[in-house]
């Protein structure tokens, strides 16, 4: 017996995502660091798939390059980085880590996306993408007496922030695995983005040896005489900034005669934070906050598809 047949099949005639989380685990197990492209093969070729199957693509769909059981590798290699039982060491690559471990020699071929998604980090991705859904509405709401195009523009809408939401909370889970001064270039470049830096200013990380606890300079004009001061902070969502942290941030800027600072975390702020950075004139930007930024500002991601809507165009049908 093939070892795919051992699991459970969905749709295709192929296992599902999450009957695969065992195999990429023991899979993974066997190189410290894989590349990702080698990794998922490996994972498929373990698969011991007939060629009907493993090169298989969904039915009908122009969007998927991929084979369908590339596409479910992949979402499983997601859902264990989002639970933390998969680790990005740098870009393209992915190793297990000790929680992968653990979990596998505990329950083998049982573990399943439900005993994955009682993981704490996982738990903390969906409460973020919750609060998401909760402040990210879509644009309008549907009035009596609309017509059913507007039912079907909202639902596209609708539908549309969910997806984006999805790829903000993951976006924020692949920030948090990265290098410090991986995060410290990527909110100097946010705030560049955002036109911070204005037309003919400059932005620089520091150095992390000599930082003084900033992080980050944006002079707004040539001359330095508009500073703004900038602390990133790459945290786990459970390591909320409180505020003697701000009061060291003010401090540091006090020293610097500075006005202006940007306090920027991959977590959340406590509510003393927040009061405080009001009083200091400190702008806070929290994970959720700083996500949403990016995907604003296209940094860190790229547009995945388009779509354009057409209406009739009255005035030129207008009788002169």
């Amino acid at each position: 017996m093939a070892y795919y047949e051992k699991l459970k099949i969905g749709k295709y005639d192929l296992p599902t995502w999450d009957a695969l989380i065992p195999l990429v685990l023991t899979v993974g197990q066997q190189n410290k660091v894989w590349k990702l492209k080698e990794f998922r093969e490996a994972v498929i070729v373990a698969l011991e798939l007939p060629s009907s199957l493993k090169n298989k693509k969904y039915a009908g769909s122009k969007a998927h390059n991929e084979t369908v059981i590339q596409d479910r590798v992949s979402w499983a290699f997601s859902i264990l980085s989002i639970a933390g039982l998969l680790v990005r060491p740098k870009r393209a690559t992915f190793s297990v880590t000790k929680l992968g471990m653990e979990l596998l020699n505990k329950y083998g071929l049982a573990l399943d996306a439900t005993i994955i998604q009682k993981q704490p980090m996982c738990i903390n991705h969906k409460n973020e993408l919750k609060e998401r859904n909760e402040n990210n509405k879509p644009a309008f709401e549907l009035n009596d007496g609309d017509s059913g195009d507007q039912d079907f523009i909202e639902s596209i809408d609708r539908c549309s922030q969910q997806y984006n939401n999805e790829a903000a909370t993951n976006l924020l889970a692949r920030i948090r695995e990265a290098q410090p001064a991986f995060f410290e270039s990527l909110v100097v470049e946010l705030l560049s983005k955002m036109g911070y830096k204005g037309p003919n200013g400059n932005a620089s990380v520091t150095q992390l040896t000599n930082d003084g606890g900033i992080d980050g300079i944006i002079n707004q004009d040539p001359l330095g005489t508009s500073t703004v001061y900038i602390q990133a902070k790459r945290y786990q969502a459970d390591n909320v900034v409180q505020r003697p942290a701000i009061d060291a941030f003010y401090g540091t800027l006090s020293r610097r005669h500075a006005d202006r600072g940007v306090f920027i975390t991959t977590s959340s702020f406590s509510s003393g934070a927040k009061e405080t950075a009001k009083g200091f004139s400190i702008v806070l930007i929290d994970g959720i906050r700083l996500t949403d930024l990016m995907l604003q500002y296209r940094v860190g991601v790229e547009v995945k598809r388009t779509f354009t809507l057409f209406q009739i165009d009255e005035d030129f049908f207008e009788e002169n």
